[in-house]
């Protein structure tokens, strides 16, 4: 009787008396979680660690050499002009270039230092110039830049979005801000041609500017930004304005103006006849007119070629220190007489 009372207690759960099931959050066992895979542990000795320094050093310390050779081959010539146009007697410079009615034609010469091989690249440069503000570089819409059917959407574009309640294409900051100085080169009273086409990347000409939208309603506002672009010409051709919207990261940057396809010799003088229209006037800004070849390493760039020097010297001065260290002071591999419960106690 009790052992039939027993049974009847005990399966009254309905389990056919198995135990209650109980939850764990232990994972399921495998070698990946317990870390039981097999593998490779190299171990660090004085040989391998001098020979890994040393290789690096004979790899580094030639890149650099090669890097910073190409770089010294570049010729670059760098001309500052936003103050050399100002006249001497102008004493308000941001009154100046906002009078249309004052001309901005300035002229510069130029002299040639070095033998420059074709093409020449013309760059302008502009420095204190933050193209990486936060509202500044959100100021834009890529869909009505792609899209002629897109051409009313203007979010994000304030304060340039709208004129008298009509949407301005292309809208936004950075094309209102467009750099608006021209060029004109002269050698030996002949013009030099600067050549403006494919001086924008491939991928955002086709990819980025619709061949079908052009511009509507820019710079009618009361405040011009920069350069005032051709209504008849589509975003996708419209190059200058291709190269200055891809924002550049740093307050000092150079964008692409143009292309000389002719070599200038050693002493010739090259007279520039520009306009100086662009304002940096405002917020302390410089401009500069830049001529610069380039080779294989691109333009000129000492960074790169000295940071190969410098991490390929410190690593054979390493080597050269751990290989005095393991002469001079050697040191049996595994000696377990260097663990801390087998040194004599300090003070006896």
């Amino acid at each position: 009787m009790d052992n039939h009372a027993a049974g009847s207690s005990s399966g009254g759960s309905g389990d056919g008396g198995a135990a209650p099931r109980r939850n764990s959050r232990k994972p399921k066992y495998s070698k990946f979680t317990q870390q039981e895979l097999p593998a490779c542990k190299p171990i660090l000795t004085p040989k391998w660690v001098i020979s890994v320094f040393l290789l690096v050093g004979v790899i580094f310390v030639p890149i650099g050499v090669a890097s910073l050779r190409a770089s010294q081959q570049v010729v670059e010539i760098v001309d500052r002009y936003d103050d050399a146009c100002v006249p001497a007697n102008v004493t308000d410079k941001l009154a100046y270039i906002r009078d249309k009615a004052i001309p901005k034609t300035c002229t510069r010469n130029l002299t040639i230092t070095k033998h420059m091989k074709q093409p020449i690249f013309v760059y302008y440069q502009l420095d204190n110039f933050y193209q990486n503000h936060r509202r500044y570089v959100k100021s834009r819409n890529d869909a009505q830049l792609r899209d002629r059917s897109k051409a009313t959407e203007t979010s994000y574009c304030d304060p340039e979005a709208t004129i008298d309640g009509k949407p301005i294409v292309p809208c936004g900051l950075i094309a209102w801000s467009l750099f608006n100085d021209t060029y004109n080169l002269i050698r030996n009273n002949e013009n030099l041609t600067v050549d403006k086409k494919y001086i924008s990347w491939k991928s955002d000409r086709e990819h980025k500017f619709g061949s079908d939208v052009f511009p509507s309603n820019f710079q009618k506002g009361p405040l011009q930004g920069g350069k005032i672009l051709n209504s008849t010409i589509p975003l996708s051709e419209q190059e200058d304005l291709i190269v200055w919207m891809r924002t550049a990261a740093l307050p000092t940057f150079r964008k692409l103006y143009g292309r000389i396809y002719v070599d200038l010799k050693v002493n010739d003088t090259i007279t520039v006849n520009l306009e100086n229209n662009y304002n940096t006037y405002s917020f302390g800004g410089k401009k500069k007119l830049v001529l610069s070849t380039a080779n294989w390493l691109g333009g000129k760039n000492d960074f790169l070629g000295l940071a190969y020097l410098t991490v390929g010297g410190l690593c054979f001065f390493l080597a050269f220190a751990f290989t005095l260290l393991y002469l001079i002071k050697p040191r049996k591999l595994g000696d377990n007489n260097y663990l801390s419960w087998n040194r004599p106690p300090v003070g006896r």
